[in-house]
Order: C-alpha cells, then structure tokens, then sequence
C-alpha cells in the first residue's frame, strides 16, 4: 500500500491519515476536534467512534480476525448486495462482498463545522466485480464528528433494474447487553427467527436476556438505545429504510462463532 502517495492525495494535515492497521490492513485515521475514527480500506468498515469526551460507541470484538478477504467480527460491516445468504448461490458468503473486498478513498474534506467527511468507491478489482459492478457504482460517505452520519449510495447506470439488500450491520457497544433497553420500536410488527420467523408484536422496549435475532417492519422512526451503567443514549435515525434488526447472539452462540468472545 503506497501510503505517502494516499496521503498526499487526501490527507489533512493532523485530521485524515492512511496509516497501516490491525493485521496490516490500510485503514483511514480521523481525529477532529468532535470525534475521532478509523476506517479500515478492507469493506471500508468502520471499527471506532468516540465523540469528544464520551465512551467508545462502536463495540468490536477482541477476538477479530484482521486478515485480507475475511470479514471482520464487530464494527460496521456493509451488506451488500445482499443480506444474509444470497438466495440462489449457496456458495456466496452471507451478507454479500462489499465488506470483504477493497475500496478506494476518492474525496476527504474537512467541514465547516468541524466534522470530516470521507468518501469511499468499492474496488472493481475482485471476482465479484464482474457479476455486479459491471453497471453499478457503490459509494460509501461517512462523516465523522459529534455525530456519525453514513450514506450508502448505489447507482445503477443500465435501464435494466437490478435489485440489492443491504445493511449497515453496526456493532454497539454497551456496559452491560442485559441492563439496557432499545426504544421506538414499541407496537412494530416484527419477524422472529430464533421462532421459526414466527410474526409477533413488540411489546414496550426491546431488552436483551436471550438469545434475539429480529426483523422489525416498517420502522423510519427514531431508535435509541438507553444505557443506564454508562448514563448515554444512543440515537440512530435511518433515512430510506423500512427495516431494523435487533440481534445479540447471546451466551452458546456466540461462543460457537469463535470470533466473537
């Protein structure tokens, strides 16, 4: 990785830095006066966010492999173009490429409110490239500051359409899973596949004791998620999706997935 040659394109001086990573990946370096980041040019995924004087928010897991080509447990992981197992090909990893594959940064800029914005091109260069990317351009934004803004733009450039899933699959981190809540979800409609995907109704806030895995419907609503050991509330809001999932593996999963500690 030519680093002198990223930095010189897209450094700011003592804000953005290409520096080498975990496992010797690339990864973008961003430390503003709001926030500060890193993004990993692997998936362009995202392991840390800390705003100014609070706790880390993005939780990954100390048992992460960093490693080119696998996926990474923990952080935000991009879904696409598809979420979960691909419906026909058995042999395609789940949750898509996107997150496994290079991406390119081809515009930093340093905000006039102090946030930093970077923007990231998925590579053409992978074995996927030709299936999917023939015609269609992924970009990925990300703002880093006070707040953490994320935009997934894909574009489709035939007549053709051409139907994706995705997901920003984002690892939160929390004091302790089965003292905290996730509330505006109240009264959704939501599928349950640790029940056989069995449709149920939430009732109150959503709380953590078991093992939870769900597909909640139509929610453009405001989430948060309440932490009462570290006395914060983490607010998501999502512009042009229509649903949320809400997993934690719990105690036998987890320990069958080996990564995830």
């Amino acid at each position: 990785m030519a680093y002198d040659l990223l930095n010189n394109e897209y450094g700011i001086e003592g804000i953005v830095a290409v520096v080498e990573g975990p496992g010797g990946l690339a990864m973008v370096r961003v430390t503003n006066d709001l926030a500060e980041a890193d993004i990993l040019m692997q998936g362009a995924h995202l392991v840390h966010w800390q705003p100014e004087g609070q706790h880390e928010v993005i939780w990954v897991s100390e048992d992460a492999s960093f490693t080119e080509g696998k996926s990474i447990r923990g952080g935000i992981p991009v879904c696409w173009p598809w979420f979960g197992p691909h419906d026909s090909q058995a042999d395609y990893p789940a949750h898509g490429f996107a997150r496994m594959v290079p991406w390119n940064l081809v515009k930093t800029a340093q905000l006039e409110d102090g946030s930093t914005c970077l923007e990231f091109a998925i590579s053409t260069t992978h074995k996927y490239a030709d299936i999917w990317l023939l015609n269609l351009e992924l970009l990925y934004r990300i703002t880093v500051g006070s707040q953490l803004k994320l935009e997934l733009i894909t574009r489709n450039h035939e007549q053709n359409s051409v139907s994706v899933s995705e997901a920003l699959h984002t690892y939160f981190a929390v004091d302790d899973v089965r003292a905290v809540e996730i509330n505006g979800l109240e009264d959704k409609r939501y599928l349950d596949k640790v029940d056989k995907f069995v449709e149920k109704i939430q009732q109150g806030p959503v709380k953590i004791a078991e093992e939870v895995d769900r597909v909640y419907q139509d929610t453009e609503e405001q989430c948060s998620i309440l932490d009462p050991l570290l006395a914060r509330r983490i607010r998501i809001d999502t512009e042009s999706s229509h649903s949320t999932i809400v997993w934690n593996p719990w105690i036998e999963k987890a320990e069958a997935m080996g990564d995830l500690g």
